[in-house]
């Protein structure tokens, strides 16, 4: 069975990124745009992120421009756009495709690993997230509109 540590990515820098680097960490993924609704949640993410991550706790943001097209930007203006407008410290990833026939391979195992509403696999909008344990196993998905503080029970509860 896999673990998010069989999986390599490319970061925001496009340099491959391999994720088990992050062993031994709780990590939330989020599928993130920077011309959604759900944008603001780049605010308690970058929150969660101040608060855990010197306790083991890791967030990585996918950008994706699948929903409505609210992410044209490339990597550069993606990362400018999060850094200087919502002061997000936390790693981005290069843009991947979270549905359809070129979903990346990790957005794929998420999606197996944990359903959303009544079964669904498929991604439905920006800012979805995956609460990974220390094993590398998914153990929680929320949908976008759990606000990112709704989500900071369950990480206490995994470091």
């Amino acid at each position: 069975m896999k673990t998010l540590y069989d999986f390599t990515i490319k970061n925001i820098k496009n340099q491959d990124w391999n994720l088990e680097s992050l062993k031994g960490k709780v990590v939330l993924i989020v599928n993130v745009a920077s011309k959604c609704g759900f944008t603001k949640q780049y605010a308690g993410l970058e929150e969660l992120y101040k608060n855990y991550k010197d306790k083991d706790f890791e967030i990585i943001g996918v950008p994706c421009n699948q929903f409505g097209g609210q992410e044209p930007g490339t990597e550069e203006e993606i990362e400018n756009f999060c850094t200087l407008t919502w002061s997000v410290t936390f790693p981005l990833a290069a843009k991947q495709d979270v549905n359809g026939d070129h979903e990346s391979p990790l957005y794929a195992w998420l999606k197996d690993s944990q359903s959303g509403l009544l079964g669904m696999k498929r991604i439905k909008w920006n800012f979805e997230k995956f609460l990974i344990d220390k094993e590398g196993k998914v153990v929680n998905r929320y949908s976008s509109l759990t606000e990112p503080k709704a989500i900071a029970a369950d990480i206490e509860k995994l470091l």
